[in-house]
């Protein structure tokens, strides 16, 4: 982990409240957890970024998860004109049409059983690495699952928020 400062983290250190709440926002869906990053700017280092980041996480209700998880697309299904939505779920851009049947049925079951998406870090993940995943925790309790889930969210916002501070 990186402990300097980089001209992207000084970027976002001088963004306005508005604007740097919109960039938060674009890491995570949760308004609890971009409030807490804005108020401990500025930052020293990515470090700080990424602690301040985990400890915001640690702290999300289930409220506070679910409103994360809302900005979420199912995985197989990438927001339409989002990059980063598409970048993340690139491995199941490959996948075959039997693949993308049963992560269908799959994300339908799971959503059924924990009233949410199925949220994975999904960044370098195979279409069956997914597929095995949803299969595997499926039988979770939803306390489990809410633990698992707010892990993933940490990776994610981790990968976001080091694309939203790197070098240009």
């Amino acid at each position: 982990m990186t402990t300097s400062s980089t001209p992207g983290l000084a970027r976002f250190n001088d963004l306005t409240a508005a604007e740097a709440t919109a960039a938060l926002h674009e890491v995570c869906a949760s308004a609890a957890w971009g409030g807490h990053i804005l108020a401990h700017r500025p930052y020293a280092g990515t470090d700080a970024l990424f602690s301040t980041s985990d400890a915001a996480m640690a702290e999300l209700s289930a409220e506070d998860l679910a409103e994360a998880m809302a900005g979420h697309p199912p995985i197989g299904r990438p927001k339409p004109g989002d990059p980063a939505s598409a970048r993340e779920q690139r491995g199941m851009a490959g996948a075959s049409e039997e693949l993308k049947a049963e992560m269908l049925e799959l994300n339908l079951a799971y959503q059924e059983r924990f009233g949410h998406v199925f949220l994975i870090c999904a960044t370098g993940a195979t279409g069956e690495q997914m597929r095995d995943a949803v299969k595997d925790r499926i039988g979770n309790t939803p306390e489990q699952e809410r633990e698992i889930v707010r892990t993933e969210l940490g990776k994610i916002n981790r990968i976001r928020l080091t694309r939203l501070v790197e070098d240009s």
